[in-house]
């Protein structure tokens, strides 16, 4: 029986020409080797299964070649290259520096590189995986790699170049290889299927190198399993089955009912697909690649920048068509933060069902203030509401009131008895009156509209006067309801009492700047006192202290000190026996 050998060895490259994917750099090298501009020492990096080392190879072959072509390529029939085919060169050395990294390595290196080649031009020395020298065998290997020998050349390949001294840096020419792309590498998988006797289907190789991740070694590793688990025939059912990746059609169905806003088929596609054993955040990562790439899909420019069969891509192209922008991006933005706060959720199905279903309620608007947050608008009523409008007041206050400006305690909801009818009347901005004037009044029978036209809120005006004995009656109370949910102000406020100045401005005193832009407490107070005095027109004045006061004993040890201050033999008495003033 013969053996086997893997398609990565079998058809690895053995000239410049069948390097797939790296163009450029096999260019360059023929270039350099055609014009005899060869520097002393090469150094290839990028991620794994690009070709670095396949290309070290061809070009130690190529540069010791005795008859090479006119387009710098061995002739793979002298004695060099023989030798060479045959594992058999004395002139072309492998060594691997992962198992091969101390200083007496590289000293037995160094002592080889003395002795001149005995066939062929150049004594070459490749040396891969590099970056795992040791720093004491990097030092002992840089005096050889700056001036070596004539003959000699070294090149070095490594994955993880930020790892490699400097110094070994600039002593070299760096080369780095890119990640293959899809479409070369389904081209590749072609080509060997073809070389087998193997059928495949475009879409099937194009899974394999999609899932490669840009490593040609990887891709037919895959392509090797698939033709153990298949045959002689490669579906794309077949791969999805075995390399355990999500069918595109779920997506594009996912897609479909979420366009729809059909909640239904939404969590029972959802359903299915965990059924079949898949991760929800693979269904994640998967369905944002799939958005994107309908984005990608709107315009016939980027349409070629996907990594996606000819076929798929037309389906893209299709239901792009369906999809709008603004849809895309938003949901885009849902499923990046799902995917961000996935695993940090406890009940993570739950979780993604929540985002799928407000991606789904986009498209009647329902969830856009979670995407873009509402306009801050103040706004206040130009005159009295008539007399046959129903008012309902709302209990919570407006979340964009503004320290300075005076906000209605109790925004309501105005509607006429009669015909539908909206009003709308703005008045000019100036200095005596910095803010806009607006009267909005909706009919009871627009309340029953869609989720995405709310009624507009009107905020009634009052006046009600009050003094300080009031004034501070209501701050305390404010302080009391408070003092577990925002310990840190309320004690601030605390410290001094509030004075009422002229046009109901309320003057207060704090220790911390902090506090004077704490917006979301003071506002918090503001309309407090706004509510509980009956008067919108109140402004709060913060004033930072430059000389606070003594700030209060809070820690058993800041109390222990404070009496100690007074009664020293308490001091004495506690170190004397070790005591501790914190447990």
């Amino acid at each position: 029986m013969e053996n086997f050998v893997v398609s990565a060895r079998k058809y690895r490259p053995i000239t410049f020409e069948t390097v797939v994917g790296q163009a450029a750099i096999t260019t360059t090298l023929k270039n350099a080797i055609r014009n005899n501009i060869l520097a002393q020492a090469f150094l290839f990096c990028g991620p794994r299964g690009v070709g670095k080392t396949t290309c070290a190879r061809i070009m130690a072959k190529s540069i010791n070649c005795m008859n090479p072509g006119p387009d710098a390529e061995a002739c793979d029939k002298c004695e060099s290259c023989t030798s060479f085919n045959h594992s058999a060169s004395f002139n072309i050395h492998e060594l691997d520096a992962a198992s091969n990294n101390s200083v007496e390595d590289i000293r037995n290196l160094v002592d080889q590189v003395r002795i001149p080649p005995q066939v062929g031009k150049y004594k070459i020395y490749i040396i891969d995986e590099v970056h795992m020298l040791s720093s004491a065998a990097f030092n002992a290997f840089l005096k050889t790699l700056e001036e070596p020998p004539a003959y000699a050349k070294f090149i070095l390949a490594t994955t993880e170049k930020h790892k490699i001294l400097p110094t070994i840096l600039s002593r070299c020419q760096i080369f780095d290889f890119k990640r293959i792309t899809v479409d070369d590498i389904t081209r590749h998988l072609q080509f060997v299927a073809l070389k087998e006797g193997i059928t495949a289907e475009e879409d099937a190789l194009n899974i394999i190198a999609q899932k490669s991740d840009g490593a040609l070694r990887d891709a037919l590793s895959l392509f090797d399993q698939m033709v153990s688990f298949a045959g002689h025939h490669i579906t794309y059912k077949n791969v999805i089955e075995n390399l355990n990746v999500l069918d595109y059609d779920y997506y594009f169905k996912v897609t479909d009912a979420l366009l729809q806003s059909d909640v239904t088929s939404t969590l029972l596609i959802l359903n299915e697909i965990i059924d079949n054993g898949f991760d929800g955040q693979h269904f994640i990562i998967g369905l944002g690649s799939h958005l994107r790439n309908l984005l990608v899909s709107r315009d016939k420019n980027t349409l070629k920048i996907m990594e996606v069969g000819d076929s798929l891509r037309n389906r893209y192209a299709t239901q792009a068509q369906q999809c709008p922008p603004d849809f895309l991006l938003k949901a885009l933005e849902i499923n990046n933060q799902c995917d961000l706060n996935y695993r940090a959720s406890n009940n993570k199905r739950l979780h993604l069902e929540i985002s799928l279903l407000m991606i789904a309620a986009l498209r009647n608007g329902s969830v856009q203030n979670t995407i873009q947050p509402a306009p801050q608008v103040q706004m206040q009523a130009s005159s009295p509401p008539p007399a046959q409008t129903l008012s309902k007041p709302v209990q919570e206050p407006l979340k964009h009131a503004s320290m300075n400006q005076p906000v209605a305690n109790s925004p309501v909801y105005s509607s006429n008895i009669g015909s539908p009818q909206v009003s709308e009347n703005k008045g000019s901005v100036t200095e005596d009156n910095p803010r806009v004037k607006t009267t909005r009044t909706i009919s009871i029978s627009d309340f029953g509209k869609a989720a995405g036209d709310k009624p507009q809120l009107i905020e009634q005006v009052m006046t009600d006067p009050f003094d300080q004995d009031q004034l501070t009656k209501v701050w305390n109370e404010f302080v009391s309801q408070n003092r577990e949910n925002s310990p840190s102000f309320t004690h601030a406020i605390s410290r001094y009492e509030p004075v009422l100045n002229e046009a109901f401005e309320v003057s207060f005193q704090v220790d911390n700047s902090l506090i004077m832009v704490d917006k979301q407490n003071i506002n918090g107070l503001l309309e407090f006192l706004k509510t509980r005095l009956k008067n919108t027109m109140i402004k709060l004045v913060p004033v930072l202290n430059e000389q606070p006061k003594e700030l209060d004993a809070y820690t058993d040890k800041e109390k222990f000190e404070k009496i100690a201050a007074n009664r020293p033999v308490l001091r004495t008495m506690k170190d004397q026996l070790n005591l501790e003033t914190e447990f």
